[in-house]
């Protein structure tokens, strides 16, 4: 028998999802056309000025500040609209740690290669990331870069084993799988006495983080090259990186075998990994939500699309990695910090 009660509630879900991804449209607007930017002082204002600040459309404003208040993103009174502190600091402030805008390129990527994962579902699986629409490269660096920006120097680094006195003194690192080069910038604009490569085997990404490099003022200390987890060279040093992804690689063990090899004897591994507990029952939350979802568009198939095929996904969790690093003869590994979004892990020989 239907349980009519059950039926509406899920239909209330389904209509507040269908709401949340046509928000999300809005919000992507919003943040190319300098919206938020314009009204990042929470005080109140009408659409018409708001359009005039910002060369829009007022009646199109109109309607997208409609949609803002009726989602809860902003206030409306008296036909003026304010966009509260709390909500310019993931919409309106770039530096921001929980600036959130600027990643949502990524979701926007499903939708653009809905066709491409139709044919990997229906075929061996595999979608390489190079084949996805170009909004997604520029997302993901702009959904990952506020946390590490908020957390990678002030927690995670000191969160490891004597790290961070190596690199105050001089450290050799490499940051695999390093995209836009976010994670090595960061690291090089902090530690001026070491010295930083970033390996990645999507050459349009290398182009991009050599250009970030140049603009953070670190061009001398921090070179980006193309290249595999499995080939990169050097076999002297004190730090090797992976921000979020290794669970993307058909082959993360092959991939930790050739860190193990890389690595200096005392060298260390920082492994940071969407955050994810063990088992399906206990990720039934919204982080889970997201990152399962992202991984059945970007992660997994990428995996597939590689040799081995291992398919971690973004969900991966602590167990299966660390079997990763086990398998690869890694000795040491343990969860040095997290935050709701990252696992940060540590692995030595």
């Amino acid at each position: 028998m239907m349980d009519e009660a059950r039926l509406n509630e899920f239909m209330g879900k389904l209509v507040n999802d269908m709401g949340g991804a046509a928000m999300l449209a809005n919000v992507i607007v919003g943040e190319e056309l300098g919206l938020y930017r314009a009204m990042a002082d929470s005080q109140p204002i009408s659409p018409e000025a708001l359009a005039a600040k910002t060369t829009c459309n007022p009646r199109l404003v109109r309607e997208w500040l409609s949609a803002h208040a009726a989602s809860g993103y902003m206030e409306h009174r008296d036909g003026q609209f304010r966009l509260p502190e709390e909500q310019a600091m993931a919409l309106a402030v770039e530096d921001s740690p929980v600036y959130v805008a600027g990643g949502l390129g990524v979701v926007a990527s499903f939708f653009h290669d809905k066709d491409k994962l139709v044919k990997a579902m229906r075929g061996n699986g595999a979608l390489p990331w190079g084949d996805h629409h170009p909004c997604m490269f520029s997302g993901t660096e702009r959904f990952f870069r506020p946390g590490y920006k908020g957390h990678l120097i002030a927690e995670w680094l000191p969160a490891l084993d004597g790290v961070v006195a190596k690199l105050e003194k001089g450290a050799k690192v490499a940051d695999i799988g390093c995209g836009h080069g976010a994670s090595t910038v960061l690291m090089a604009q902090a530690y001026p006495n070491s010295r930083f490569v970033g390996y990645d085997f999507h050459a349009p990404s290398i182009t991009v983080a050599n250009q970030r490099a140049e603009e953070g003022g670190v061009s001398s200390r921090a070179t980006f090259l193309q290249g595999s987890a499995k080939n990169y060279p050097g076999n002297d040093y004190d730090l090797i990186c992976y921000f979020d992804c290794l669970h993307d690689m058909g082959d993360p063990v092959g991939a930790a075998r050739h860190a193990y090899d890389s690595l200096k004897d005392d060298g260390t591994v920082l492994l940071v990994e969407p955050f994810a507990n063990d088992a399906l029952d206990d990720n039934i939350n919204p982080v889970g939500r997201l990152f399962y979802a992202a991984s059945t568009f970007i992660c997994t198939p990428n995996s597939l699309s590689q040799e081995v095929g291992l398919g971690l996904g973004a969900q991966a969790g602590e167990q299966r990695l660390r079997k990763v690093f086990t398998e690869a003869g890694f000795k040491q590994f343990r969860r040095a910090t997290q935050t709701p979004f990252n696992l940060i892990l540590e692995a030595r020989k």
